[in-house]
């Protein structure tokens, strides 16, 4: 069995005292532990942010690469060694703008990962600039003016393009965020969680802002309905739903078919092949391009 401590990494903590990251932080020590992962059968992946900074506090493999590259790091690590629980972690500007075309196309590609995107609709690492889920007419240290162009909403990218578990969590609710991450991980197929996460330096509303308006998605909801998951993911402002909002059936993951019919281990315990079968291998990449 797993315990917190397994989890405990002695890195001093870069994140300003008080962030709601380090809620973020509990609930991933904790839904790991339920989850009965050691740390060498996990693997974090994050870009750049201070999201990002998060594997580097947790004891466990991680790849801390790219501004918004994350994504295809993580789908090279689950098609190498698809028995490692691979997560990115990663923030709304890191994830959705210089990300968002990986992002898109990984929703394409259903991989046996999670991704879990903090979301404090700026970029807190250089200042508080608007990032893509800024809402429009708030002010940013660049946008003085207010921000003009519209938000992207993530949540209902991800239901449109078949995304098998898409749900939204809150940093100030530790429980309730390390439910959905362990439900996230449970998922077979690419699991997607939106956190709300206040930056206490730059946003522009306080933690309590959000309390007063997120309420928790009820039993009585279909999370399977995609109508009205879509309905939901555009709930805001007023009234934030959190909790699971669209959960469909399981799908073909990235790479199973070629795991079903050559192998499920990881590359690393695999032999290279011999002289002969990549002789055979060519052979039948010459066949077919001469019958085509």
């Amino acid at each position: 069995m797993s315990t917190m401590d397994d989890y405990k990494n002695n890195v001093e903590v870069q994140w300003c005292p008080g962030c709601p990251n380090f809620g973020i932080l509990q609930a991933f020590k904790k839904g790991l532990v339920e989850l009965n992962r050691a740390p060498h059968e996990v693997c974090m992946v994050s870009g750049i942010g201070q999201a990002a900074k998060l594997p580097h506090y947790l004891r466990c493999n991680f790849f801390n690469g790219l501004h918004g590259r994350a994504l295809p790091v993580a789908l090279g690590v689950h098609v190498a060694n698809p028995k490692l629980t691979t997560i990115v972690v990663t923030g709304d500007g890191d994830c959705y703008g210089e990300g968002g075309n990986h992002f898109i196309h990984t929703l394409r590609r259903n991989p046996d990962i999670t991704v879990v995107v903090h979301n404090n609709e700026i970029y807190a690492l250089t200042k508080g600039q608007a990032s893509p889920t800024t809402p429009r007419g708030e002010r940013r240290t660049l946008q003085f003016r207010g921000v003009e162009l519209a938000p992207l909403n993530a949540l209902a990218i991800a239901i449109l393009h078949g995304c098998g578990f898409v749900a939204r969590g809150f940093a100030g609710d530790i429980e309730h965020l390390k439910g959905l991450l362990v439900e996230a991980v449970s998922h077979r197929g690419f699991s997607y969680i939106d956190v709300i996460q206040p930056c206490i330096t730059w946003g522009t509303h306080p933690a309590s802002w959000y309390r007063e308006r997120i309420y928790k998605i009820g039993d009585d909801y279909d999370s399977g309905n995609r109508e009205a998951a879509l309905e939901k993911s555009i709930e805001g402002g007023e009234k934030i739903p959190i909790g699971v909002i669209y959960r469909a059936a399981p799908a073909e993951v990235f790479a199973g078919r070629f795991r079903k019919a050559v192998t499920d281990r990881p590359l690393p315990e695999l032999q290279p092949p011999g002289r002969e079968k990549m002789l055979k291998i060519l052979s039948g990449f010459r066949a077919a391009e001469g019958s085509s």
